[in-house]
């Protein structure tokens, strides 16, 4: 059986060649020739597929067209390592040419693809959902954008939620060993630790780990609730045999961890999610009428997929459309080393699914950010639920940029507040 992320590869493939074979006697000057990189291998697959999906609805809703030119997509797969997210960003760009790179989806894979952007300056890197602080906090490259935002920002609200409202007074933490998580740790302490709260131990585990007895065996009794941020089959799989171990603390998610990508997968261990805070750049029941569009275009487009798009989904679909959307304003120009794209790029506002995003200095994005619950909807299906929008989240958390700076990256260390 064909696995669907291999279809999406074929299938895209397929679509290029259409495209190239449509436009018959179409001059290269008439078509853009797109990249787009996601991970459809490996521990993260299920997200990956739902990326594409996002991608597929926002140039289907453009009729593959944008500045008056045909879209030519080239697909790139990696599987979460930086090491497969580089040599999939070097074959689009110097084998197949792209114009415009889209992706990656993985923490360390952004931050790699970002250095990588440096040395390919006739290129435009446009982020997928890649949420390393560092991808353009520090150290920015000037051909790389981000509407997504990063995963502190997406953790704005929870830290002080948990502490205050839950009363969760000492919490232990669980989370994948790289950048992405290590952003996540850090948004959720900035607020946690300052409101008073305590993380006593941060467990760290590898990307892909199917064995976390003796995590569970390590959490300590006299804590309140479990911080988790573990995505796809890590946060199964733990949640899996948390559950099977007895355990029955409360707790906190990270974005990742109460996506629909965990939510939507089959079986009852994910109902121990029932009623856990979150916070994340969506939320599947906010009553606003783009969002209620955006989920009945995606339920129309992909019948299979999940309930309501993931993040992942989501995330993908903001960056294309503010890609097609700046190609439209420069009537498809990329001339002069892609300037005044990029200028457009950068001084764009898009009213996306979820409200509006523009850019900071450093080309990341300022956006809503959604506090959030799963609940069990009239369907018996998990969603979450807002609890409040936090609006226009920066990257700096509205700190001063020097005091913000001065808290220094986010790693496996810092913060800390034992």
């Amino acid at each position: 059986m064909i696995s669907l992320s291999r279809r999406i590869l074929l299938q895209t493939a397929a679509a290029a060649v259409a495209i190239g074979l449509g436009a018959g006697a179409a001059k290269a000057e008439d078509t853009i020739k797109v990249g787009v990189l996601a991970t459809l291998e490996g521990a993260f697959t299920v997200l990956g597929e739902d990326s594409m999906r996002g991608f597929e609805l926002a140039l289907q809703q453009h009729n593959g067209m944008a500045g008056g030119k045909k879209i030519v997509v080239v697909t790139g797969s990696s599987d979460a390592s930086p090491d497969s997210a580089i040599a999939a960003a070097r074959k689009l760009v110097e084998q197949d040419k792209v114009d415009i790179l889209i992706g990656p989806l993985s923490g360390s894979e952004g931050l790699a693809v970002k250095d990588y952007a440096k040395t390919q300056p006739q290129v435009t890197f446009v982020n997928g959902t890649s949420a390393a602080q560092d991808t353009t906090l520090r150290n920015p490259a000037p051909n790389f954008f981000r509407f997504t935002t990063d995963g502190v920002q997406w953790q704005a609200g929870l830290g002080e939620y948990a502490f205050k409202d839950k009363g969760y007074k000492k919490v232990v933490s669980i989370a994948e060993d790289y950048d992405f998580p290590y952003s996540q740790v850090f948004g959720f302490m900035a607020e946690y630790c300052k409101a008073g709260g305590h993380v006593v131990d941060k467990f760290w585990v590898p990307i892909g780990t199917k064995d976390f007895s003796s995590i569970v065996a390590s959490i300590p009794e006299d804590i309140d609730a479990i911080y988790v941020a573990l995505g796809g089959a890590d946060a199964v799989n733990f949640l899996t045999q948390y559950q099977d171990a007895g355990g029955d603390k409360p707790l906190v998610g990270g974005s990742i961890t109460v996506d629909q990508t965990v939510l939507g997968s089959e079986g009852k261990r994910k109902d121990a999610l029932i009623g856990t805070p979150s916070a994340g750049p969506i939320a599947d029941n906010w009553d606003d009428p783009r969002w209620h569009k955006f989920v009945a275009d995606y339920q129309k487009a992909f019948p299979k997929g999940f309930p309501s798009p993931s993040l992942f989904a989501h995330g993908y679909y903001v960056e294309t459309e503010a890609v097609l959307t700046a190609l439209d304003k420069v009537g498809g120009d990329l001339s002069g080393g892609q300037k005044k794209f990029r200028d457009t790029l950068a001084a764009l506002e898009i009213d996306t699914p979820t409200g509006k995003v523009h850019l900071d200095k450093n080309r990341n994005g300022i956006a809503d950010i959604f506090l959030t619950e799963v609940a069990v909807g009239s369907d018996g299906k998990l969603y979450n639920k807002v609890v409040r929008v936090i609006p226009q989240v920066p990257q700096t958390m509205g700190m001063d940029e020097a005091a913000f700076l001065a808290l220094g990256p986010a790693t496996r260390d810092n913060p800390s507040c034992p």
